[in-house]
């Protein structure tokens, strides 16, 4: 019987993969700098093989971020009682656009100057995903 990934080590990976995506990096460069094969970032972004802790400190400065920007906001527990008013539990919308087609819509339309149309352009999208404009 196969294992399922853990969930903190799918959010860790989904991280690096954000973050790697961001920056313009390919998983062989990753691979490279970390010594280890393109398929085994592979295996740290799904979440499959989960990343040791001396690794997620060479991720983390391969990547330049935190170790705590890797763990997002799975890094967060409930507060403690009487912890006041801490946010517990904020979706992490960046993870939404993890995709390739996600960081190449998002460069696109941070390259355009122009709000108007930059306006247009986020209703038009909520239109067809079925959101309403108001959400925005």
């Amino acid at each position: 019987m196969k294992k399922a990934p853990n969930d903190v080590d799918r959010h860790v990976g989904s991280r690096v993969r954000m973050r790697r995506l961001m920056i313009g990096m390919s998983q062989e460069k990753l691979g490279d700098l970390l010594g280890v094969t393109f398929q085994q970032v592979q295996k740290y972004e799904k979440g499959t093989n989960r990343i040791s802790a001396s690794r997620l400190q060479q991720i983390s400065t391969s990547l330049g971020v935190t170790i705590d920007y890797l763990y997002g906001q799975a890094g967060r527990g409930e507060p403690a009682e009487g912890a006041g008013f801490a946010e517990v539990g904020g979706q992490d919308y960046a993870a939404d656009v993890v995709t390739a087609d996600g960081w190449k819509l998002m460069r696109a339309f941070n390259r355009i100057d122009d709000k108007k149309v930059r306006r247009a352009l986020i209703e038009l999208v909520q239109s067809v995903a079925g959101e309403g404009a108001a959400e925005a």
